[in-house]
């Protein structure tokens, strides 16, 4: 992991200017320096290691999780006790035939400080499922369904007369507290690492250059996930680094500690194929225990989703497993008739819109209220498009003119400030109504709720990588409108749409339908 000339070791030279500044920096000279030699861990004395993390941003987000999640539960004891007792009076017993003393015990002690115990031990308070991802919300749920069990067996085994209602009542509206504070939290978080950085990791990365680029990349792709790379250490490249613009300061031949320490940083990444170094990863974990910073992985796996990689260690090599995207099966198949019966009782209930819209549709510019084009499906089968028409009638014949205009780098035409839009139909676009009427290709099979864009069938050849979409069925929304919509590139467009299909899930469908809500409330990137 160095490169040593004459005994001595080289390292890339640091730049004289203020490091946190924005910006890329040049490195264009080496500098020699000693290193001290390899250490080969901490030293094993419990009383003279650092115990405390470097990264604390998680215990007090911790506290106020529990703080949330214990006036949930006591929230839903209330509105169970409030229900029963005007379903069935004073005299009812509040769910307990043995007397309302026994309710308020089990209610507002026993099981708030039970449902705190499993959710500690279900790991809904670990630090590496806070902040990001579905995980913490399934192990929420599963927690719950544990509560209700152990409330279940507990009646049972000390047969008492204990109210369904009232125990479904509590588990219902507790869980549903429970998860709304939790998304509240959350979203509290992600505000303050994107403006200010706090409850954010500060990561050095360690690799060759490309590779802690391309890691750098993804991470920042993502400033909700709270990683931010403060610096690259090179284990290979050193030559080939002279005078690359980087984002961030670029060392070499460094004792990584040491370096972490110089830059403040709380992780260390290792990149891709300095993984694979025998041995180098076990001592750069060992040097590591008790300081307090973290060590993360980063495989050369790029936009593969948790659920298709499984670690199986086989004589204390770790082998990743990558399962195959689910393309089939039970899953698909429900995802079929959810998007069919969504689109029918869909169109069934908006009629009254659609018929408003046409109506202003007719209003703004004579001619079809609707704009049919060949879009390209599943498998490669092109299939007409349903939109309501937002352009005036000769706007295929004036886009010729306006081709050097174009501001996507795509197969798509778009313009900001297309002026073959009449103003009716760009308020349409501007709330995405004008995508409606593909509820029709829905409920045909042609296209889904959920899935890549459709494109032209004359606007390419779909070779390569792009042909990759048409494993699965278009969608009226998907991962890159969400993500931006046209203010996308080409390239970042077509890796969020093969992502989708590689990742795709039933749960995954259901979040990218909740997050569109607020993208068509914002407006963002619909022109």
């Amino acid at each position: 992991m160095r490169e040593d000339v004459g005994g001595v070791t080289t390292s890339l030279h640091r730049p004289t200017t203020d490091s946190s500044r924005s910006g890329p920096v040049r490195y264009d000279s080496f500098e020699w320096q000693e290193q001290p030699p390899p250490s080969n861990g901490v030293p094993r004395n419990a009383w003279g290691r650092q115990s405390r993390r470097k990264s604390r941003w998680h215990r007090p987000y911790t506290l106020v999780l529990v703080v949330f999640d214990l006036i949930s539960v006591l929230g839903a004891s209330y509105i169970a006790s409030s229900l029963e007792k005007s379903r069935a009076g004073l005299n009812r017993s509040w769910g307990f035939l043995e007397g309302p003393d026994l309710f308020f015990f089990f209610a507002y002690i026993a099981l708030p400080l039970g449902w705190l115990i499993l959710l500690w031990t279900s790991g809904t308070y670990d630090r590496r499922y806070l902040g990001l991802g579905s995980e913490e919300y399934k192990r929420v749920i599963r927690t719950s369904v544990t509560v209700v069990a152990a409330v279940s067996l507990l009646a049972f085994a000390t047969k008492t007369d204990l109210s369904r209602g009232t125990v479904a009542t509590v588990s219902l509206c507790a869980v549903i507290l429970i998860l709304l504070g939790r998304v509240f939290a959350r979203q509290v978080l992600h505000l303050a690492r994107r403006h200010t950085g706090h409850g954010a990791h500060r990561m050095v990365l360690v690799g060759t250059l490309p590779e802690a680029l391309e890691v750098y990349t993804a991470v920042t792709r993502s400033p909700a996930a709270g990683l931010i790379p403060v610096a690259i250490h090179l284990t290979d490249g050193f030559a080939a680094a002279r005078g690359i613009e980087t984002p961030v300061p670029v060392y070499a031949g460094r004792d990584v500690l040491s370096l972490v320490r110089e830059v403040g940083a709380d992780t260390i990444a290792v990149c891709g194929s300095a993984s694979a170094e025998p041995g180098e990863l076990r001592r750069l974990a060992w040097q590591l225990e008790g300081t307090g910073v973290d060590l993360v992985v980063a495989p050369q796996l790029t936009d593969i989703a948790g659920p298709r990689v499984h670690i199986r260690p086989i004589e204390g090599l770790p082998l990743l497993h990558v399962e195959e995207p689910t393309l089939s099966g039970p899953g698909w198949l429900i995802k079929n008739l959810m998007d069919r019966a969504a689109a029918a009782f869909g169109l069934l209930l908006i009629s009254p819109i659609l018929a408003v819209i046409a109506l202003g549709i007719r209003l703004s510019d004579p001619g079809p209220v609707f704009f049919r084009q060949t879009r390209v499906g599943h498998d490669g089968r092109t299939f007409k498009v349903w939109k309501f028409r937002t352009m005036y009638q000769d706007a295929e014949e004036r886009k010729a003119t306006l081709e050097e205009l174009n501001e996507s780098d795509g197969m798509l035409f778009k313009m900001k400030h297309d002026p073959r839009i009449f103003a009716f139909g760009q308020k349409l676009r501007a709330t995405s109504l004008d995508e409606l009427p593909q509820l029709i290709n829905v409920l045909k099979g042609e296209m889904s709720l959920v899935g890549p864009r459709p494109l032209p069938a004359d606007d390419g050849d779909y070779l390569g990588d792009v042909r990759r979409r048409l494993l699965v069925r278009p969608g009226i929304t998907g991962l890159w409108q969400v993500s931006g919509r046209s203010d996308l590139s080409w390239d970042e467009a077509v890796r969020l749409d093969l992502y989708y299909v590689d990742n795709w899930s039933l749960t995954y469908d259901l979040s990218i339908l909740w997050r569109t809500i607020f993208v068509v409330l914002k407006r963002k990137g619909a022109y």
